[in-house]
């Protein structure tokens, strides 16, 4: 299949000047889109847990449904009577202010309540919901029911991750989607250094649209002048990395990330394998492909280690999350994402300027990820939505072939620690 480009809105999803029929509009269209996700799926696919960072599809159909729930109709709705008093304690992910919940590694032990209850369960909360957006929802409603649609489409791109990492673990490497993926070019487009002053310049979210408080407040940051490269690195030029020997030489890697590739016994981006005749293989979402007809591609799924390995070994670095944000703050977001279908990052096309910095794949900082000076937490349980993580934990940038369109921005800031490749995560790098 040749890979369609979606065009980003601007601001993603928001409250502001909606009426309450377009906010029901939003909400219908998010919550078919999970459904429309886990339709490929078995009852059995959707008990799977398969690595420490996933979760059971059935359990994203619920925690989602729990968040409308326990945030919206529990405090908005009058006389809400909700679908399980159980489902409060059970399908809280890690919100310690509204309740204890169960470790993240028994969530593939629930076989109980069933799919079908689930899908009774987000039945319910949908209705209360649409009652509720019909009577008109306070100002504060309305802005967590936004924030709850955010939040869904995240658990959207996270079950395209548990999706992929389930069926990798299954030994048959079954394919989530039949037809193929289809790259319109084998030519790497040669890598310009596209180039910046630097100077005083100003980072965070600005205006009316819809973002998550990490990305505020709006603060000036002064950076050096820096060139970022044309396009993300590919997965031919990663292969040679690792005919290098680059996951056999110590000097190229942080002391924790050598020893994470020791511990783990790393020698190639998640989902390579070598099949019968030792040629290296990509699993993805479409199944099993033969890496050399797409090493035209982005290198995905590799952990910060592994970004800035490659990057100390190609003689760059990897950019800042402010010397991203800068770049890419006036381009037309557009690029591969959830809705074209593809499941899979697509090759830069052979044209000047900067590309694929939306899409494709979430592109590693060197930024840990912290809070902005005069950074301030929501209040109450929602504040531990991102505040509680500024810790051991780096930044990424620009979305993926699986994220929703209508999700991402410049300023968004993602997060995961620096081990961890099940994500959809890529490398661009920097040159001073």
């Amino acid at each position: 299949m040749t890979a369609p480009v979606a065009e980003a809105a601007a601001g993603g999803l928001s409250s502001s000047s909606l009426s309450a029929g377009s906010l029901g509009e939003q909400f219908c269209k998010v919550r078919q889109q999970t459904l429309t996700l886990c339709q490929p799926l078995t009852p059995e696919d959707m008990m799977v847990q398969s690595c420490p960072e996933a979760s059971p599809a059935k359990w994203h159909l619920a925690h989602t449904t729990w968040f409308f729930e326990t945030f919206i109709l529990s405090e908005f709705l009058s006389g809400y009577r909700p679908f399980h008093p159980d489902f409060l304690w059970l399908f809280n992910s890690y919100y310690n202010a509204v309740s204890d919940q169960p470790l993240k590694k028994l969530r593939a032990s629930f076989s109980r309540p069933a799919l079908d209850e689930i899908l009774d369960y987000r039945r319910h909360v949908e209705a209360a919901m649409q009652r509720l957006i019909d009577g008109g929802l306070p100002e504060e409603a309305q802005r967590r029911l936004v924030l709850g649609l955010h939040h869904e489409q995240q658990h959207q791109e996270l079950l395209a991750y548990d999706i992929k990492n389930a069926f990798w673990s299954n030994p048959l490497h079954p394919a989530y989607k039949v037809g193929e993926i289809s790259v319109a070019t084998q030519n790497v487009a040669p890598v310009q250094w596209i180039g910046h002053d630097g100077g005083l310049v100003e980072i965070g979210h600005q205006g009316e649209g819809f973002c998550f408080d990490n990305e505020q407040p709006r603060h000036k940051h002064y950076l050096e002048p820096f060139a970022l490269a044309s396009r993300l690195a590919t997965c031919g030029e990663y292969l040679d990395f690792i005919r290098a020997g680059g996951y056999e030489r110590p000097e190229l890697w942080l002391s924790e990330g050598w020893d994470t590739v020791k511990a783990q016994q790393w020698t190639a981006p998640l989902y390579w394998f070598r099949d019968g005749n030792d040629d290296w293989q990509l699993y993805t979402l479409r199944g099993p492909l033969p890496l050399e007809q797409i090493l035209s591609t982005p290198v995905c799924h590799v952990s910060y280690f592994e970004a800035d390995a490659f990057a100390r070994w190609a003689g760059k670095r990897l950019p800042t999350e402010q010397e991203w944000e800068i770049a890419a703050s006036n381009l037309p977001m557009s690029g591969s994402f959830l809705e074209t279908d593809v499941l899979h990052p697509m090759p830069a096309a052979e044209i000047d300027g900067l590309q694929q910095m939306f899409g494709e794949v979430w592109q590693w900082t060197a930024s840990a990820y912290l809070g902005y000076p005069g950074f301030a937490a929501l209040p109450g349980a929602l504040g531990e939505y991102n505040g509680k993580f500024m810790c051991n934990q780096m930044v990424l940038r620009g979305g993926s072939a699986v994220t929703p369109a209508s999700h991402i921005r410049s300023t968004y800031r993602n997060f995961f620690s620096p081990a961890t490749r099940w994500h959809f995560s890529g490398i661009r790098l920097a040159n001073r």
